[in-house]
């Protein structure tokens, strides 16, 4: 596994059904049941062809009947489990995997690549208690992960937008990208072909960032 999936692979909890949901090659599934970390995992991709790298590498699971590869969009074919993965996709279509889903699992392991702000809101509305929500790095990419279960929760506008575990313990890698992010506007608001509604939105995120690292 890549160090990315390694710490994604380290968030998630001991359970007895496992579902990941575009599961890509299905190196994380195959971990769940070496480690023991699940009993039963269901992988899943949107394309029958993309799921064959993860039913060859997971074919011994398979056939002892603790893993099943199913051709799903989102949860549309996926019968209700414990705990499910959704990463490497974007923070629209995880928003729209989980709106659309009528069996939620009881506990999620979320690695938006963008956009993690509309689904840390989705899943306030849906009904999950975030438990942890971080940057970290890897490869020299940020990332943000989220841990969610269900419960209720409240967050601010500015957990939401920057997550919750990132403003209460402030990661290396939370700050590192905050200041990566505030040297590209000041780049950006230099601009004069920039319009004044850009660079006074720049300049209010600016503002936002400067507040908090």
């Amino acid at each position: 596994m890549t160090e990315r999936l390694k710490i994604i692979f380290s968030h998630i909890k001991k359970c007895k059904t496992f579902a990941d949901i575009g599961c890509d090659h299905g190196y994380i599934s195959k971990a769940m049941l070496d480690e023991n970390k699940a009993d039963r995992v269901i992988f899943s991709d949107v394309s029958k062809n993309c799921l064959e790298k993860a039913n060859t590498l997971l074919k011994d699971y398979v056939k002892e009947g603790k893993a099943t590869g199913v051709v799903s969009n989102g949860f549309s074919n996926i019968e209700k489990v414990e705990t499910a993965l959704i990463a490497g996709m974007g923070g629209e279509e995880i928003t729209a995997i989980i709106t659309s889903a009528k069996n939620l699992p009881e506990n999620f392991v979320l690695q938006p690549m963008k956009n993690a702000d509309k689904v840390r809101k989705v899943l306030l509305d849906t009904g999950y208690r975030i438990e942890k929500d971080f940057t970290f790095k890897s490869q020299n990419k940020f990332y943000d992960l989220i841990v969610a279960l269900k419960g209720k929760d409240g967050y601010t506008e500015l957990e939401i937008e920057f997550g919750r575990t990132n403003l209460e313990e402030f990661p290396t890698a939370f700050i590192e990208r905050c200041n990566k992010r505030k040297r590209s506007i000041l780049q950006y608001i230099s601009n004069k072909s920039l319009s004044e509604k850009s660079k006074e939105a720049l300049i209010s995120e600016l503002k936002r960032l400067e507040k908090i690292c």
